[in-house]
């Protein structure tokens, strides 16, 4: 089985061609950060337009780079949701016009069940079930993992998504966007021990996350300062421990409640180095197996799409029409 998949939920284009026989053959990821950065953020309607204009280029790169003819494949995946209604549609429809043009299958996907599944594309891959931490710019999930499709949502923010409250703390801090991989830059230099922040919704049970208070706390910390420009790192560094040190203990708490023995971090947040140090450790005292996907698969890729793709086969029906959800929860995926 070889898999086209597409990706654009946000404000990377992401192509990828995966090979049940011989794993991942090529991707390739156009990012729209220099787009966007003038703005401080993603605007939806250039997000749109700049999918229209690279996906042709990426997919004919991809298909020659992993040399697949239009012939050699067998369905053509896309993310279907949750991301920016526009630039989901612009894969969809063209993910979908591809497949029907080439009388291919088309494979809606989930896009976090792609991050969730990416580790899957390493050489040593965990094996069901898993606990997984998802933390990303839109979303911060802890989920109960015994298939795919086979998901319980065990905790989630009860507002900001992890990947915000970095992007909006470096903000705070005047750094450029995209916000979150410059404040742990800046936080390499900082003095963890200056501050210090709240551990948010640690102090009672479950496994629910919540950081707007977090936020809040750094805009009072950013107000009080009279010398600013001398504390910024200071300030990234004891933001970065709070965070840290949240999604530690919600990790363990999690592993204590269901019992597993292997974590899997996946999305954009679980680039960061302080994380992956962190939750490493916490395998090594706990026994736990700690799985991550390579780099440039942390941040939104074509690969873990044409993977959950290949994953949905069973699925699979000839497009005669398509659709994006904004908003759609793990929960409504039927297991395979």
């Amino acid at each position: 089985m070889i898999v086209l998949g597409i990706e654009s939920s946000c404000d990377e284009t992401g192509v990828a061609i995966y090979d049940a026989a011989l794993g991942l053959r090529a991707h390739a990821v156009h990012s729209q950060v220099d787009l966007h950065a003038r703005y401080g953020g993603v605007v939806p309607e250039l997000a749109s337009r700049d999918h229209i204009q690279r996906v042709v280029p990426l997919v004919r790169e991809v298909m020659a780079n992993a040399r697949v003819e239009s012939t050699d494949l067998n369905a053509v995946a896309y993310t279907r949701g949750p991301g920016l209604v526009g630039a989901l549609l612009v894969g969809g429809g063209f993910a979908s016009s591809l497949a029907y043009a080439w009388s291919l299958p088309a494979i809606p996907v989930h896009h976090m069940e792609g991050h969730l599944l990416a580790p899957m594309l390493e050489q040593d891959p965990p094996t069901f079930p898993f606990l997984a931490l998802l933390v990303s710019g839109g979303h911060t999930l802890l989920v109960a993992v015994a298939g795919v499709g086979r998901y319980k949502i065990l905790g989630q923010s009860l507002d900001d998504a992890v990947g915000e409250a970095f992007d909006k703390t470096a903000k705070l801090l005047g750094l450029p966007y995209p916000g979150g991989p410059q404040l742990a830059k800046l936080a390499v230099d900082g003095d963890p021990t200056r501050y210090r922040f709240p551990r948010p919704m640690t102090d009672r049970p479950g496994l629910d996350f919540s950081f707007s208070g977090l936020k809040t706390f750094v805009l009072n910390t950013v107000h009080a300062e009279s010398h600013l420009e001398a504390a910024k790192a200071d300030i990234a560094r004891c933001f970065e421990e709070a965070v840290v040190d949240t999604l530690t203990i919600k990790c363990r708490r999690a592993l204590e409640e269901t019992g597993l023995k292997t974590l899997i971090v996946s999305g954009g947040v679980g680039a960061n180095q302080r994380l992956r140090e962190r939750l490493v450790g916490l395998g090594q005292k706990t026994g736990v197996r700690v799985c991550y996907p390579r780099m440039e698969l942390c941040t939104d890729n074509g690969a873990m799409i044409a993977y959950a793709g290949y994953c949905r086969m069973a699925n699979a029906q000839l497009p005669s029409a398509f659709s994006a959800k904004a908003r759609w929860s793990l929960n409504e995926l039927e297991p395979v």
